[in-house]
């Protein structure tokens, strides 16, 4: 009879849920599944793909970097063009050894401006006495190369210069020398002329000379031809 009982009470309990449970019945059990959520999954992709386009970009960089570090250093850096050639040069300028101090004209602006180079080496003929242990271009050298710079715009009759075989200097100002220049140095001389009166064979130049991209000369003539 008890064990009727007993059924009969497990019986209404668990087939009607709206009726109050006996007072010493235990809490009913609650079970908790977790649902999978689609943003974490979400998640997971993006950094998944993140990680993929990190790994794509830092392969790509090495293999750029490693494709520069193959490349040897004679082949990275490209030869001054050549507009004028030491024939061309000795053609239109007086000078000659030990005095001409333009090696290629790499800029002609004809009536305007040039650009030339002078290759500084050891074998100079003024290194043995300037200095014998810190060789250093003298700074009134640069001015004369960049004053030969000048002539060659000025010595071309047929590019709107003077019809005169020679010039000399008339005055030089604002001369600044920035940095010295040693053998090994390539200098670059741009020259810009501001002012020429062919009646009387003045001109009036300004100019700057670089090394490796930095002014190292600069500085205003006033030369009168001949």
């Amino acid at each position: 009879m008890a064990s009727s009982v007993l059924s009969h009470s497990l019986f209404s309990t668990l087939t009607s849920p709206h009726s109050p449970p006996p007072e010493n019945a235990p809490p009913p059990l609650s079970v908790s599944v977790k649902q999978p959520f689609a943003t974490s999954r979400s998640h997971a992709v993006a950094a998944n793909f993140n990680k993929i386009r990190s790994l794509t970009a830092s392969c790509a960089a090495s293999d750029d970097h490693a494709s520069s570090a193959e490349l040897p250093i004679e082949l990275k850096y490209p030869a001054f063009p050549t507009v004028m050639d030491i024939n061309q040069i000795r053609d239109i300028l007086p000078h000659r050894f030990p005095f001409l101090l333009v090696d290629r004209v790499i800029e002609f602006t004809p009536g305007v401006s040039a650009v030339a180079i002078k290759n500084v080496t050891i074998n100079d003929n003024f290194f043995p006495g300037h200095f014998p242990e810190r060789p250093i271009m003298p700074g009134v050298l640069m001015i004369e190369a960049m004053a030969q710079v000048g002539g060659l715009i000025m010595l071309q009759p047929e590019e709107g210069g003077w019809s005169g075989s020679s010039f000399f200097f008339a005055g030089i100002d604002k001369v600044r020398f920035r940095k010295p220049v040693i053998a090994g140095d390539t200098l670059v001389m741009r020259m810009n002329l501001v002012k020429l009166q062919k009646r009387f064979g003045i001109a009036k130049l300004e100019g700057k000379a670089y090394v490796g991209g930095e002014v190292v000369c600069e500085g205003e003539f006033l030369m009168v031809g001949n």
